[in-house]
């Protein structure tokens, strides 16, 4: 008797189960769920910085500031300051040098670059100070003849204090790092730089969009040189001669 009462809740049981239903609103969370998972919302939502597109023109012109988003929450200064600089390898620094960590016959994966070159001001008046940093090998690009590395590195400016920043160096384009921060008058500084490749791996111009800092003065601001190759420090500055430097830059 026991027995037979055990078998019918038993199938009792089983037809219960076997008949029940996710609730409508569940099975519509579930929807929602799948399609967020995705990553592909359906409607673009104002709110939410799209990707940025540009065409070939744009590319070749391309601009850090132009990309710039301003996040609202953001309580420092917004105010953009752009200050240029010039970084010269001139090949006496021993820099830079190359670890190939991978242990194989071609730039890979992993292999180091410590350097150090010398900064000019963007006018070439004077010497600034020295960048100081290290590259990280990401990867071998033989197709366009060159590398892309993560770099984190610093510039000096003696007594003004120093700029860091971190990003994508590629030896074959130009290339927008983040300002990390900094020291000096520096001290919270955020933005972006822009990175040129003049000639690969001796001479650089930069452009910073510096955000988060008092006004800069006046003779970290001189009017740019245009880039070229042909373009040099003036020789008072390249000689490190009194007045052709800031105070106490680092050598």
């Amino acid at each position: 008797m026991a027995t037979s009462s055990a078998s019918a809740i038993f199938k009792a049981s089983r037809l219960s189960t076997s008949s029940a239903k996710l609730p409508p609103s569940t099975t519509a969370a579930a929807a929602v769920a799948q399609k967020l998972l995705s990553f592909r919302p359906l409607i673009k939502n104002p709110l939410i910085p799209q990707p940025l597109k540009f065409s070939a023109a744009q590319r070749s012109h391309f601009s850090c500031k132009s990309a710039q988003i301003t996040d609202p929450s953001d309580t420092r200064s917004s105010k953009i300051q752009e200050l240029n600089v010039y970084e010269i390898n001139e090949r006496d620094r021993g820099s830079p040098a190359y670890l190939r960590l991978s242990q194989k016959t071609v730039n890979s994966l992993g292999d180091l670059v410590p350097f150090s070159n010398k900064v000019y001001t963007g006018d070439m008046k004077k010497r600034a100070g020295i960048t100081a940093g290290i590259c990280v090998l990401i990867k071998n690009e033989p197709e366009k003849k060159g590398d892309r590395y993560e770099a984190i590195y610093s510039f000096y400016f003696g007594d003004y204090g120093h700029i860091a920043v971190q990003g994508p160096y590629l030896t074959y384009e130009d290339t927008c790092l983040a300002v990390t921060g900094g020291s000096g008058i520096f001290e919270g500084a955020y933005g972006q730089v822009k990175l040129q490749q003049i000639i690969f791996p001796f001479k650089l111009f930069y452009t910073f969009y510096l955000k988060g800092i008092p006004d800069l003065p006046s003779e970290l601001l001189g009017e740019p040189v245009p880039p070229s190759p042909a373009v040099e420090p003036s020789p008072a500055a390249k000689a490190c001669e009194p007045g052709a430097t800031l105070a106490n830059f680092t050598d």
